[in-house]
C-alpha cells in the first residue's frame, strides 16, 4: 500500500515575538512567519510556498531580507543557535548557507541585516554573550565580533548603512552605537550619550544621518554618531493648517533625557520622500523631507476597527510591530503585535489628500490567540474557528478566503457548523448560544444555559447536537431546542465527542482516561474502555465506524474495540493532542504538543512508522479532514490555521467515493432586502443627476477646445512664415561659405606638399649620419668584448690553482688528526680497562683502602682532563686555518664582483645607445602628429560645408513634419466628439437596467478618467510642440543676427545641429573621418617605409646585444655553481669535526 502524507498548502495567522516579521519580495509578494515556517505570499493570485523550519528548534526568532530581494536570512533558536540564508529565486526557497557563531555558545540571534551589496550579514546574540557578529556569508566566514551590551541593556535593532558596506548601527536600551569593520575588526566610531533613554527602532536617512525612535515617544537624529538634536512636531497656527512642520531642534548637553510623551515610536522606516514611523496604537505617519533639517508630517493612517467587532478598542490597541515598503515604494505594510498584517497604496494615498486615510487587511483578518475550536460542513467548503480573542470566523479553504467573523465580548472555547453551513453553535464562557450565518452577519437565535462549553458537536443528519457541560454529555434537538438525553459516566472534564454516521452512536473521551461509546437513541452505555493512568485528548470513529482510536498523555495511539485494545502505536517523547481518521481508511494524522503533524498509515503499525510534517509552533489543537480527503485542516494554540493538501507519495490526490455537491445559498433576512431596494432607488437617482452633470461638462469643454484650437493654429501659420524666411537667409549663407572654403582649402594643400618635401630630406641626411655613428660602436664593443674573455680566462686558471693547492694541505692536516685520534681512542679504552680492574681490587679490600684509591683516581682524572683542553687548542689552530682558507675564498668571489660591475657599465653604453634611437623615434612620431593636425583641419572644413547643407534639408522636413502634425490633432478632436455622442447613447441605454447600477456607474467614473487623461495629454503634445518650434525660432533668430560673424555663426548653428540633429551628425562625421584617414594613409606611406628600414636594423642589433648577454650569463652561473660546491664541501669537513669532538668527549 502506498504512503499518503500531507504537504502545507495555505494557512492564515501571523507569527508572533519574531522580529521583522514581514518583508517585501516583490510588489505583489510577501514573505512572514506563520506557524512553523516562512510563508511566501502572492497578494494577488493568492498562493503561497512554504520554507519549513529546522527540526528540533526552538522557535523562530528574526527574518531579514537582503536588498536585492534574493535571500532570506532565517535566525533558529536551539541549543547552540543558527542563522540560514534561503534563495528566493529558488523554487522551494533552497538553503544555501547555515552560519553560526563558531566557537561562542550562542542559543538565540535577536535581529539580523544584509549589507547593501547583499554580500555580508550582522546578527546580534542574546544574553549573555550579546556578541554583533559580522559574516561573509557566501564563504561562510566570521569576519569579526564584538561585545555590545550587558544584560542589563539589551538591544533593539541593528542595520547596515545603506551607503557603506562597513558601516553598522546598534541601538537599544541606553545603547546607541556606530562600528566600522576595518583590518579584521569592528572598532566603535563615537559613543553617544543615552544612559536614560530606551531606544526602540532607528532607520538611515542618509549617509551619515540616522533617526531613532524611544519608548517616550522622541525622535532623536544622529548625526555622525552624535545624538545632539531631535526632531520636535510644532504646529503652524498662523496658516491655519492642519499639517505640522517638523523642526530639527539643537540638544543640550544635559537636555538629551528630557521630555516625556504619551506614545512610544515602535517602528521606524525611511524611503526616497522621508521617513515612515509610528505614532500611537494603530497610527503610522508619513514625513516628508523638505530641507536638510525640516520635515513635513504629510499624512496620518489609521487601523480602523473591525466592521465586525463589538468594541474599537481592540484595534485601537495594537502597537505598531514592523512596517516594509514595496520596491516600487507603491505600498506600505505593517504588522501589529495582535498578530495582523495591514497596507495601503500610497500611490492611492497621494490621490486623497482630503480624507483621513486607512489601512486594510493585507489578506484577511487573523486569529490573534489561540485556536479552540474547528468544524467543518457537508453542504459547503466553510470551515468555522474560534479563539479566545473573542471572535468567531468562518472560512472558505476551497477559495482561501474569509467569509465572515465577528467579535463578541465573551472568550470562544467551542464551535460547530450545521451540515448545511446554514447555522453555527458557539460555546462562550456564559452561554451556548445557537446562531445564523447571514451574508455579512452572525446573529444569535437561541440560547442555552451552558457556562465554559468546552466541546459541541452537530450529528450528520444535522438534527440533533451534542454539548459537553463539565463531565456531562447533553443532546438536544435542533428542530425544538429541548434537551433530549444527558449522558452521565465520565468523572473527569470531556474533551472530545463524535458521532457516527447514522447517528446512532457516540465516542466520548475525557481526563479520567475513559473512552465510552454512547447509544443515543436509549442514552445507555455499550462500551467503556478505561486507563487512569492516561488522560485522553481525542477520539475518532475509524472510518468504518467499527474500531475507535484514541491519544492521551502517555504518548500511545491506540484502536479500541469491544472494550478491547487491538493495537498500539509505541510512545514518541511528544505527546499526541488531536486526532483525525481519513474518509478512504488509508492514513490517520495525529496532532502533537509541539507542534507536529503526523501520518501514520492504517492498518496501525506496530513499530513507530509515521511522517511528521513541520506545521505549527504550538501544540495543535484540533484537525479535521474535510469529506472529500483532499484537505487536512489544523488550528493550534500559536493562533494559526493551516490547510494541507492530503497526497499520495508520488504527489497526487487521494480518490473519494463520496460525490459532494456544494450548494451557494445564503440566508438573508427581509429588513436587509429593503435596504438593498431602497438603495438601489437612491444610487438611480444619483445616475441621473451625474448624466446631467457631465453632459454640460462635456458641452463646456468643447467651446474651450476649439477656441484653444484657433489659437494654436494661428500661431502656427505664423511660425511657418517667419521659418521661410529664416530658411532663404541661410541658404545664401551656405552658398558663401562653401565658395570660401574651397578656395583655403586649396591654399592648404599647397603649403602641406611643399613642407613634406623638407621634412623627408632633412630626416634622410639625419639617419645616414645615426647609421654611421652605430657601426662604430659597434667596433668598439667587440673589442671590449674580446679584452672580458681573456681576463675571464687568467681567473679562471688562478681559481683552479689556488683550490688544487688548498684541498692539499687540508688533506694532509686531516690525516695527521685522524692518527691523533685513533691514539686517543687507543689509550682511552686501555685506560678504562686498568679501571675496571682496580674497582674489582678496591671491592675486595677494606673502605679505609678505597678511599685513598679514591683520591688517587682523581688525580689521574685532573691530568686526563688538562691532556683533554690541549687536544682542544690543537682544534682552535686548526679552525683558524680554515677561517685563513675562507678569507682567501672570500677575495676572489670580490674580484668576480669588479667584473661583473665593468661588465654593467658596458651594458649602460649600449642602454645610451638605445635611449638615442627613442629619441629619433620621438621625432618622426612628432612629424605624423602635425601631418595628422592639418589633415584634421581639411576635414573638418569639408564637414562644415556637409553640415550647412544637411541643415538646410532638416530644416524643410521640419516643416513638413509640423503640418502633418496638425492635420491628426483636429482628426482626434473629431473623432473625441464621436465618442462623446456614443457614450451618451450607451448611458440612455444603462439607465433602462436596474440590475446592472454598479457595474454602469464605475464604468461612466472609468471612462470620464480616461477622457480626462487623454484630453491633457494632447494639451501636453501641443504644449510641447508649440515649445520646441519657439526654441527652433529662437535659434535661428540668433543665427541671423550673427551673419556678419562667420566663427559665431558656425558656433550657433553647431549648437543647433547638436540638439536637433544629433543622431545623423555622427553618423557623417564618421564617413567624414574615414575619408581623412585614407588621405592621410596614401601620404605616410613613403615615411612609413623609412621607418621600417630604421627598425629591422634596430632589431638585429638587439639580437646581437641578447647573445653576448647569454653568453656572459652561462659563465656567471658556471662561477657560481662551483663555489656552491666548495661551500658543500666545508660544511661537510665541520660536521665531521663537530663529530670527531662529540666522540672524545664521551671516550674521556
Amino acid at each position: 500500500m502506498s504512503t499518503v502524507l500531507s504537504q502545507p498548502h495555505f494557512i492564515f495567522g501571523l507569527r508572533k515575538g519574531v522580529k521583522n516579521n514581514l518583508c517585501f519580495v516583490d510588489e505583489q509578494t510577501v514573505v512572514f512567519p506563520s506557524g512553523n515556517s516562512c510563508v511566501i505570499h502572492n497578494t494577488v493570485k493568492k498562493w503561497q510556498r512554504f520554507i519549513p523550519g529546522l527540526e528540533g528548534s526552538l522557535g523562530l526568532r528574526a527574518l531579514a531580507l537582503s536588498p536585492n530581494q534574493r535571500y532570506l536570512a532565517v535566525s533558529e533558536k536551539a541549543e547552540k543557535a543558527s542563522i540560514i540564508v534561503f534563495d528566493l529565486h529558488q523554487e522551494h526557497g533552497m538553503k544555501r548557507k547555515v552560519l553560526t557563531a563558531g566557537d561562542f555558545l550562542v542559543q538565540e540571534f535577536l535581529c539580523m541585516a544584509f549589507s547593501p551589496d547583499s554580500k555580508y550579514l550582522i546578527g546580534q546574540s542574546g544574553a549573555p554573550e550579546w556578541l554583533l557578529i559580522f559574516w561573509n556569508w557566501e564563504k561562510n566566514k566570521i569576519l569579526a565580533t564584538e561585545k555590545t551590551t550587558n544584560s542589563n541593556n539589551p538591544i533593539s535593532q541593528i542595520s547596515f548603512s545603506p551607503h557603506n558596506n562597513m558601516q553598522v548601527c546598534v541601538s537599544g536600551k541606553s545603547i546607541f552605537k556606530l562600528f566600522r569593520y576595518s583590518e579584521g575588526n569592528l572598532k566603535q566610531n563615537s559613543i553617544a550619550k543615552v544612559e536614560s533613554i530606551n531606544i526602540l527602532c532607528h532607520t538611515w536617512v542618509s549617509e551619515d544621518r540616522v533617526i531613532a525612535g524611544t519608548d517616550t515617544g522622541r525622535l532623536l537624529v544622529s548625526q555622525s554618531g552624535d545624538v545632539r538634536r531631535e526632531i520636535k512636531m510644532s504646529s503652524d497656527a498662523a496658516q491655519g493648517q492642519n499639517e505640522r512642520n517638523l523642526e530639527v531642534r539643537r540638544i543640550k548637553a544635559g537636555n538629551v533625557t528630557e521630555g516625556v510623551a504619551k506614545c512610544c515610536i515602535t517602528a521606524i522606516l525611511s524611503y526616497s520622500k522621508g521617513f515612515v514611523c509610528s505614532t500611537g496604537p494603530g497610527t503610522v505617519a508619513l514625513f516628508e523631507n523638505i530641507d536638510d533639517n525640516v520635515y513635513r508630517k504629510s499624512r496620518e493612517i489609521q487601523i480602523l476597527p473591525a466592521p465586525a467587532s463589538s468594541d474599537s478598542a481592540p484595534a485601537k490597541c495594537q502597537e505598531i510591530d514592523t512596517m516594509c515598503m514595496s520596491p516600487a515604494e507603491e505600498t506600505l505594510a505593517v504588522s501589529t503585535d495582535r498578530g495582523q498584517l495591514y497596507s495601503i497604496n500610497l500611490s492611492s494615498a497621494e490621490m486623497k489628500r482630503e480624507e483621513q486615510l486607512h489601512f486594510d487587511f493585507l489578506s484577511q483578518p487573523f486569529h490573534s490567540d489561540s485556536i479552540t475550536g474547528l468544524s467543518i460542513c457537508i453542504r459547503k467548503p466553510f470551515m468555522a474557528t474560534c479563539s479566545l480573542d473573542c471572535s468567531v470566523r468562518i472560512w472558505n479553504y476551497e477559495t482561501k478566503e474569509l467569509e465572515l467573523y465577528k467579535e463578541f465580548q465573551e472568550e470562544a472555547f467551542s464551535v460547530a457548523l450545521h451540515p448545511t453551513g446554514l447555522f453555527v453553535l458557539v460555546g462562550f464562557s456564559d452561554k451556548l448560544r445557537l446562531m445564523n450565518l447571514f451574508i455579512n452577519d452572525i446573529r444569535t437565535f437561541k440560547e442555552f444555559a451552558l457556562s465554559g462549553c468546552r466541546e459541541c458537536v452537530f450529528s450528520h443528519g444535522g438534527h440533533m447536537f451534542a454539548a459537553v457541560d463539565g463531565t456531562v454529555i447533553r443532546i438536544y434537538s435542533f428542530a425544538s431546542f429541548e434537551n433530549i438525553l444527558n449522558l452521565n459516566g465520565h468523572f473527569g472534564k470531556v474533551r472530545t465527542v463524535e458521532w457516527s454516521f447514522d447517528d446512532s452512536q457516540l465516542v466520548s473521551c475525557g481526563a479520567d482516561g475513559a473512552v465510552y461509546e454512547w447509544n443515543t437513541h436509549t442514552g445507555k452505555l455499550e462500551c467503556e474502555t478505561v486507563l487512569k493512568a492516561c488522560s485522553y485528548s481525542a477520539a475518532a470513529f475509524s472510518w468504518d465506524y467499527k474500531t475507535v482510536l484514541a491519544v492521551g498523555t502517555d504518548l500511545i495511539l491506540r484502536e479500541i474495540q469491544d472494550c478491547q485494545v487491538l493495537r498500539e502505536v509505541p510512545p514518541d517523547v511528544v505527546a499526541h493532542t488531536a486526532l483525525a481518521v481519513s474518509q478512504s481508511g488509508r492514513v490517520v494524522f495525529t496532532g502533537t504538543a509541539g507542534g507536529t503533524v503526523r501520518a501514520v498509515t492504517y492498518p496501525l503499525p506496530d513499530q513507530k512508522e509515521w511522517i511528521t510534517q513541520q506545521a505549527h509552533c504550538g501544540p495543535v489543537t484540533k484537525m479535521v479532514i474535510t469529506y472529500d480527503d483532499q484537505f487536512l485542516l489544523t488550528a493550534s494554540e500559536d493562533g494559526c490555521l493551516l490547510i494541507s493538501k492530503i497526497v499520495d507519495e508520488n504527489g497526487r490526490g487521494l480518490r473519494s467515493n463520496r460525490q459532494i455537491v456544494h450548494t451557494e445559498e445564503i440566508l438573508v433576512t427581509k429588513a436587509d432586502l429593503e435596504e438593498r431596494a431602497h438603495n438601489m432607488l437612491e444610487l438611480k437617482m444619483q445616475l441621473e443627476e451625474l448624466h446631467m452633470e457631465n453632459d454640460y461638462q462635456l458641452r463646456l469643454k468643447e467651446m474651450n477646445y476649439k477656441e484653444e484650437l484657433q489659437q494654436m493654429s494661428n500661431k502656427f501659420t505664423e511660425e511657418i512664415k517667419s521659418l521661410k524666411t529664416t530658411q532663404q537667409i541661410l541658404s545664401t549663407e551656405i552658398e558663401r561659405c562653401e565658395q570660401e572654403t574651397q578656395l583655403t582649402s586649396a591654399e592648404v594643400e599647397v603649403k602641406h606638399c611643399k613642407e613634406l618635401k623638407d621634412l623627408d630630406h632633412l630626416y634622410t641626411s639625419k639617419l645616414t649620419v645615426e647609421h654611421e655613428k652605430y657601426k662604430d660602436l659597434l667596433q668598439q664593443h667587440k673589442e671590449m668584448q674580446e679584452e672580458y674573455e681573456t681576463r675571464l680566462t687568467h681567473a679562471e686558471e688562478d681559481r683552479t690553482q689556488s683550490l688544487a693547492e688548498v684541498t692539499q694541505m687540508y688533506e694532509a692536516e686531516l690525516q695527521v688528526k685522524t692518527q691523533h685520534m685513533n691514539k686517543c681512542q687507543e689509550e682511552a679504552k686501555r685506560r678504562i680497562r686498568e679501571y675496571e680492574t682496580t674497582i674489582r681490587q678496591a671491592a675486595e679490600k677494606e673502605r679505609q683502602k678505597i678511599q685513598t684509591m679514591k683520591d688517587k683516581y682523581e688525580k689521574k682524572l685532573q691530568s686526563e682532563k688538562e691532556a683533554f683542553t690541549k687536544l682542544k687548542g690543537n682544534s682552535g689552530t686548526m679552525t683558524q686555518k680554515i677561517h685563513n682558507l675562507q678569507k682567501q675564498m672570500d677575495d676572489q668571489f670580490n674580484e668576480l664582483t669588479a667584473i661583473k660591475k665593468e661588465r654593467h657599465t658596458l651594458m649602460g653604453y649600449i642602454r645610451t645607445l638605445e635611449t638615442d634611437i627613442c629619441v629619433l623615434k620621438k621625432r618622426v612620431s612628432k612629424y605624423k602628429r602635425t601631418c595628422q593636425d592639418k589633415d584634421k583641419v581639411i576635414s573638418s572644413l569639408d564637414a562644415m560645408n556637409q553640415e550647412l547643407q544637411k541643415l538646410k534639408v532638416i530644416l524643410e522636413f521640419k516643416l513638413k513634419d509640423l503640418r502633418k502634425q496638425i492635420k491628426p490633432l483636429l482628426d482626434d478632436i473629431n473623432e473625441k466628439a464621436e465618442r462623446i455622442q456614443k457614450l451618451e447613447e450607451e448611458l440612455v441605454r444603462m439607465t433602462n437596467s436596474s440590475s446592472r447600477l454598479k457595474v454602469t456607474i464605475s464604468d461612466l467614473k472609468l471612462r470620464l478618467r480616461t477622457k480626462d487623461k487623454e484630453i491633457q495629454k494632447e494639451m501636453q503634445k501641443v504644449q510641447d510642440l508649440t515649445t520646441l518650434l519657439e526654441r527652433v525660432r529662437s535659434d535661428l533668430q540668433v543665427c541671423v543676427s550673427l551673419i556678419q560673424d562667420p566663427r559665431k555663426l558656425k558656433d550657433n548653428i553647431l549648437m543647433i545641429y547638436s540638439r536637433y540633429a544629433l543622431g545623423t551628425e555622427s553618423a557623417k562625421r564618421s564617413i567624414a573621418v574615414d575619408d581623412a584617414q585614407k588621405s592621410v594613409c596614401s601620404q605616410c606611406a613613403q615615411l612609413q617605409s623609412t621607418v621600417n628600414s630604421l627598425q629591422k636594423k634596430l632589431v638585429k642589433s638587439a639580437r646581437e646585444h641578447e647573445d653576448v648577454y647569454t653568453k656572459m650569463m652561462k659563465d656567471n652561473v658556471a662561477l657560481v655553481t662551483e663555489i656552491n660546491d666548495l661551500r658543500k664541501a666545508l660544511h661537510t669537513e665541520r660536521s665531521k669535526e663537530k663529530e670527531s669532538k662529540v666522540q672524545q668527549s664521551l671516550l674521556q
